[in-house]
């Protein structure tokens, strides 16, 4: 699997191609916008657009999902159920942002934990990470020993809790239960900012490090 960050929206928001290097054929995470960029990138490395894959339901992530699975006729999959309400208000939400004006839409597939989904000869791990918002979800590549976690966890930080329906302490569970396990070698691209490896975030992250949660 080949991997391009295309950051995108004022927020700087890393959208993700994903592709499988068998089948040419490719997936994109949260496109929240500058679709122009995200169709260059598909355009350059020649690669067929199977799906578009979302982690939650905020407007630099989902913003320009309809548009382009209109232009495609690509489907949708993702986020959990629970961010229905975000996708709902994303109208209302492009106007609070000053975004152009942006569609609600439908996923053509909610997700839950323990879920996968495909692209090409690629399956991803569906883990369910609530928090940040409720019906966040991460996708993690056994194999390839990636994990795209949107906003739940960034290098030295992690996701915001102060917005609707964010819980700080379901997003720390979330965390220690649904990122953890999976091992410290695991490479991870944050929604925002750079990537780094669950095992740095464990031994140095002012939030979530071992040593901050064991004196939790």
């Amino acid at each position: 699997m080949k991997v391009a960050i295309i950051p995108v929206t004022p927020f700087q928001q890393n959208c993700s191609l994903l592709v499988c290097k068998q089948t040419n054929k490719a997936a994109v995470v949260d496109p929240g916008g500058d679709l122009e960029l995200i169709r260059d990138a598909v355009k350059e490395w020649g690669v067929e657009l199977e799906k578009i894959l979302l982690t939650h339901g905020h407007i630099d992530h989902c913003g320009g999902t309809a548009e382009l699975a209109q232009e495609l006729g690509l489907p949708v999959e993702g986020p959990h159920i629970d961010d229905r309400f975000l996708i709902d208000d994303l109208p209302q939400q492009s106007q609070r942002f000053g975004f152009p004006q942006l569609q609600g839409f439908t996923p053509t597939r909610w997700l839950a934990g323990g879920d996968s989904v495909r692209f090409g000869n690629v399956e991803l791990e569906v883990r369910h990470c609530p928090g940040h918002t409720p019906g966040h979800v991460i996708f993690f590549s056994p194999g390839h020993r990636l994990a795209l976690v949107g906003d739940v966890l960034f290098a030295g930080s992690i996701g915001r809790t102060d917005l609707p329906r964010g819980d700080h302490d379901t997003l720390i569970r979330s965390i220690r239960e649904q990122l953890w396990p999976l091992g410290e070698d695991v490479t991870f691209i944050p929604g925002h900012g750079p990537a780094s490896t669950f095992g740095e975030e464990r031994a140095s992250n002012p939030f979530v490090g071992d040593s901050v949660l064991a004196r939790a």
